[in-house]
């Protein structure tokens, strides 16, 4: 797989992005692309490896170690090596359905376990993945797939997020009527308003949204399954359901002051702030960080996101909170390849900052202690304590207070942004579905609940993860349900169901 030599001879190189000082003064997306040459250079680093850990698609060490979707990386950067970029696109497509957005916003575990990584700089296999599938939209290779005949099967899928879209993808191509159902004003789930403009542009959403509907899904908008129209109506009135809601449900910081304005959760943050880049809608005042010092209590993708966004409003200040101590700058002996590598980086959002406010606005091993308000009722400080991260007895991690390390922070604005518990439950309580640890109980490589013909999929069944696992539980649930209504099935998998 491309050149015998080429991870000798050739170096890894970063994508140039944008000037972070000028591309916070807009939303367009942050990345520039490679050129050609440097791609094929980069296609060339792909070893012989003969055992290619970047597709193994498995969790180890409690994060995922290679591709989810088992992508046949080897194949396609010895394509672009090669400078067969149609080929390539035609092998990407074997595994993925949405390439133009695991290529933008993956953590790409996938160079995580990439055998030159082992020594070296991972092979540049995001990048090389973006650019395969925006060459191939760009060049008119993309076309609608219309079905040649249909099934007479209906599905309804609820939620059109990655797994819900991958779903309907996979069912429509073998000739099922599939429509998807969403509370939203528009498609796309967490692609449309969970993650930022800059991050992913809503026109490569868009134009994938499109396509699925040339090709003859129907998507249905601002109807929320359990109010617009009721569990047992869906039911009736398709073969089979697939829940893939996501997990919508945000975790919250229940400390003192929590219900002062201005304090927030992320996708209340993030939605605001992407409804006025999309529709001009002006951004309500307690979510705008428009001339107000920020705390984004976090340290995650999503909170790096609220950090950008931020930006772009024009913040005062901003700070990034992170309960858990820095990575350190190499792989430790506990976190050894082909784990994904705990390592402190830069991200996007972070090199911005950095360039705005001239340091790192990252703070480490902080505890919020409680919110205070002024005489209105409006947030004006935060109390936090540091915190230090050992191990008990059992061998758990455990975190204590440092007792004198209290401080004091201004704070016009705070989001939250530790995570999500699981889907919202009333909708599963119409149905019947039954739950376990806050998400659907449903099999893996089954995806059926105790109701009768009703799947689930996704960041509802799985828990929160990655867009990567989203796709791969879309395409798998599509197995296990054209299995159900027809008896057999020709989707692909990788599970022996």
């Amino acid at each position: 797989m491309g050149k015998t030599t080429g991870f000798i001879e050739y170096e890894r190189e970063e994508a140039v992005d944008r000037d972070p000082i000028e591309r916070v003064k807009d939303w367009k997306e942050y990345s520039a692309p490679f050129t050609d040459e440097v791609l094929s250079r980069q296609g060339a680093r792909c070893m012989d490896c003969s055992i290619p850990f970047c597709h193994i698609g498995m969790d180890i060490g409690g994060a995922t170690s290679g591709c989810p979707v088992y992508n046949l990386i080897p194949e396609w950067n010895d394509l672009v090596y090669k400078g067969k970029w149609k080929e390539a696109l035609e092998r990407l497509l074997k595994t993925n359905n949405f390439p133009e957005f695991t290529g933008r916003v993956c953590p790409a575990p996938c160079e995580g376990s990439c055998t030159v990584a082992i020594s070296e700089p991972a092979v540049s296999i995001k990048n090389i993945e973006q650019s395969i599938i925006d060459k191939g939209f760009e060049n008119g290779w993309i076309t609608p797939r219309i079905p040649d005949k249909r099934t007479g099967k209906t599905v309804a899928i609820i939620g059109s997020g990655p797994s819900g879209m991958a779903a309907a993808d996979q069912l429509n191509q073998v000739g099922h009527q599939v429509t998807i159902y969403e509370r939203s004003d528009r498609a796309g789930g967490l692609l449309t308003y969970g993650i930022p403009n800059m991050k992913l542009d809503k026109d490569v959403v868009n134009r994938r949204i499109q396509l699925l509907e040339q090709e003859g899904i129907k998507f249905v908008l601002n109807t929320e399954v359990g109010e617009d129209i009721t569990a047992d109506e869906l039911k009736e009135q398709y073969d089979s359901v697939i829940v893939c809601t996501g997990a919508q449900k945000a975790r919250d910081l229940i400390v003192e002051g929590r219900e002062a304005v201005g304090a927030h959760l992320a996708m209340d943050f993030l939605t605001a702030a992407t409804k006025n880049v999309l529709d001009n809608k002006e951004v309500p005042d307690t979510l705008d960080a428009e001339g107000k010092d920020v705390i984004v209590i976090g340290g995650g993708d999503t909170g790096a996101d609220c950090v950008a966004t931020a930006l772009r409003q024009g913040a005062n200040s901003i700070s990034q909170f992170a309960i858990n101590p820095a990575l350190p700058l190499k792989r430790t002996s506990d976190n050894m390849w082909p784990e994904y590598p705990q390592v402190f980086s830069l991200e996007y959002a972070h090199k911005e900052a950095k360039e705005k406010f001239g340091e790192d606005v990252r703070e480490y091993s902080i505890q919020t202690k409680k919110f205070v308000t002024d005489e209105t009722g409006k947030l004006k400080e935060l109390h936090t304590i540091e915190m230090v991260k050992t191990r008990d007895e059992n061998g758990m991690f455990v975190y204590e207070e440092n007792p004198g390390t209290e401080k004091i922070w201004p704070a016009e604005l705070v989001v939250i942004a530790i995570g999500f518990e699981g889907p919202e439950h009333p909708l599963l309580e119409q149905f019947g579905v039954k739950t376990n640890r806050q998400k659907i109980d449903a099999a893996y490589g089954e995806f059926a609940t105790n109701v009768e013909g009703v799947f689930a999929a996704g960041d509802a069944r799985r828990g929160p993860s990655l867009i990567v696992w989203a796709i791969n539980e879309g395409r798998e649930v599509a197995y296990a349900v054209d299995h159900y209504l027809m008896g057999a099935t020709s989707l692909p998998t990788t599970l022996a169901v």
